[in-house]
């Protein structure tokens, strides 16, 4: 008899699940990450669009309108207010103004605020109240400055007054009023604004150079200025560009409110720079497309002068 052997075959073996791709889940996260950074920028954008982009567009229309006053009817010129602002000699005067001002202040600035920033960094003996001392220009209202400042340029003031008790009578004069000095008034402010508040940010800088380098560079017989120029100018280079960049569009777009709170632009148009011309034509004189034509000029010449400090700059930030 024949038995028939029965084969019993094991059930076969589920397929496996799916493994959850990782990859997937990363790119889900960081999609959300980048929609919240999108959505925390907005406010930024728009506030882009409206204070900055905005008026930058709007000083480019008007510049273009004859509008001689707020309220006053206001009709297209094209290029004739660029015209005019190119054929006035008081806007070339206010260009020598601020060329000279620029050309005096900031390399000084740049220089002694260095210099000042490295003496800081030794820690002499009252090295913090220093900074505060130097910081405190910086925390001053520009009203307040120029109340100081006329305090000692006035006719009365402090200067005239020690020049006469020292002998050097001969020597005092209207400082603000004369033609010949009231421009070097303004760039002394400009100085004794700028210079504490960039010395302190450059001796931050320099603060992170260990002690032991200067110290071997002493045993080396390196001196003060070898040591700062050596070894504290390379390592504080890369802020020289920035710095210089920050202070030249402070000095040409910002430096009007020194000169209206001193001088009005003048004796004459002594003072008159483009900053405070653009600021004259409009809110004094009421000539908004003049004013705002110059204005164009200023942005152009502000933007040529930061190319030409970049390039200059450029191996050092």
């Amino acid at each position: 008899m024949a038995h028939s052997s029965l084969t019993t075959s094991a059930p076969a073996a589920p397929p496996p699940l799916p493994r959850p791709d990782p990859t997937g889940r990363r790119r889900t996260a960081t999609e959300a990450r980048r929609s919240a950074v999108t959505l925390l920028a907005v406010p930024a954008l728009v506030w882009y669009l409206l204070f900055l982009a905005g008026p930058l567009i709007a000083m480019f229309v008007i510049s273009g309108l004859r509008w001689p006053g707020m309220l006053a009817d206001r009709s297209w010129a094209g290029w004739a207010n660029y015209t005019t602002v190119l054929h006035d000699p008081l806007f070339w005067t206010a260009a020598r103004n601020s060329a000279v001002q620029l050309a005096v202040v900031l390399p000084v600035l740049i220089v002694a605020s260095f210099m000042v920033g490295y003496y800081l960094t030794l820690r002499p003996r009252g090295h913090r109240l220093l900074r505060v001392v130097l910081f405190t220009p910086a925390l001053i209202s520009a009203s307040a400055k120029a109340m100081l400042a006329y305090g000692v340029l006035a006719p009365n003031g402090l200067l005239n007054g020690v020049l006469d008790s020292t002998g050097l009578h001969a020597l005092t004069r209207s400082w603000l009023a004369d033609e010949h000095t009231a421009l070097g008034c303004i760039m002394a402010m400009d100085l004794w604004s700028g210079i504490g508040f960039t010395a302190v940010l450059f001796a931050a800088r320099l603060g992170s150079i260990p002690r032991e380098i200067y110290e071997a560079a002493e045993l080396d017989g390196a001196g003060h200025w070898r040591r700062m120029w050596r070894i504290a100018y390379p390592v504080a280079k890369d802020y020289v560009g920035v710095t210089t960049m920050l202070q030249f569009l402070w000095i040409f777009f910002s430096s009007a409110q020194n000169v209206l709170l001193l001088t009005q632009g003048g004796p004459g148009n002594a003072t008159t720079n483009l900053s405070f011309l653009v600021y004259n034509k409009a809110f004094v004189q009421s000539d908004l497309g003049y004013s705002q034509a110059a204005g164009v000029l200023l942005f152009a010449i502000g933007l040529l002068g930061m190319l030409v400090i970049r390039r200059v700059l450029r191996q050092t930030y």
